[in-house]
């Protein structure tokens, strides 16, 4: 499949991070025939539940229902995420291979260390990749920095620029979590694992979000997005959510 230029480009520390935080927002944008891709940076080897193996299968059937045009794992080092030199680098990299018109990334205000690292590099590799001089070092062709950049919300709770309706995708938006089947059990007090999320549910957490950030607009469930600057009337994101499904 053609991805020389996608609509967005989502990079998350792990799969199933932009599922949970995104994925009624990519139903909504593939639905529309928008090409969106996902980068993950890691391949959750470190996670408490399943294994690396279970989740590219999992982060490969998700992809497929969500009507992905990319998804690619980087494979950088699970819970020693960095925004290093070469990390920066690899990160620009696929922004300019990729190109996107928007790019979002994680909130880097994050209790966990690999978010807070996943924001720093979009944000680094998005700046990073509309530089020319480094786009001719590397021989990356020409640089190609997204025209709009948003961060997505994992833990922490921010005042969004922005709610996406995901009301009419939100029961996708579960099925397509449900295709980590791995991630899925709820941890107990007595075997967590050290899980940050000790004896949460995750389709029951990223219901109860979804529900506060659609009221927050007057509607059943949301999706919200933060812009690091103004938000532009004429923005990409918003005529991309206007437009209608094609017939």
């Amino acid at each position: 499949m053609n991805t020389d230029s996608l609509d967005l480009l989502i990079i998350a520390a792990h799969p199933d991070d932009a599922e949970i935080a995104l994925g009624g927002t990519i139903l909504r944008l593939t639905d529309r025939g928008f090409k969106v891709g996902i980068l993950d940076l890691t391949g959750g080897e470190m996670g408490t539940r399943g294994t690396q193996e279970d989740r590219a299968q999992e982060a490969a059937s998700a992809g497929r229902l969500m009507g992905l045009t990319l998804r690619r794992n980087l494979e950088l080092p699970d819970g020693r995420l960095r925004a290093g030199v070469s990390e920066r680098e690899t990160v620009a990299h696929a922004i300019c291979e990729y190109k996107p018109n928007i790019l979002i990334g994680h909130y880097p205000d994050d209790p966990h260390p690999d978010h807070r690292g996943a924001g720093q590099l979009a944000r680094d590799g998005w700046y990073l990749s509309g530089l020319q001089k480094l786009a001719d070092k590397n021989g990356w062709g020409s640089a190609q920095r997204p025209a709009e950049r948003y961060c997505f919300h994992s833990h922490t709770a921010f005042k969004p620029s922005l709610v996406v309706d995901i009301s009419a995708v939100f029961e996708r938006k579960l099925d397509v979590i449900r295709a980590y089947a791995s991630q899925l059990a709820p941890s107990s007090a007595a075997d967590d694992g050290g899980h940050f999320l000790k004896g949460s549910d995750i389709l029951e957490r990223v219901t109860h979000k979804a529900r506060t950030y659609g009221e927050a607009i007057g509607v059943r469930y949301g999706e919200p997005l933060l812009c690091p600057g103004p938000l532009s009337a004429d923005a990409h994101l918003l005529t991309m959510l206007a437009a209608a499904p094609p017939h």
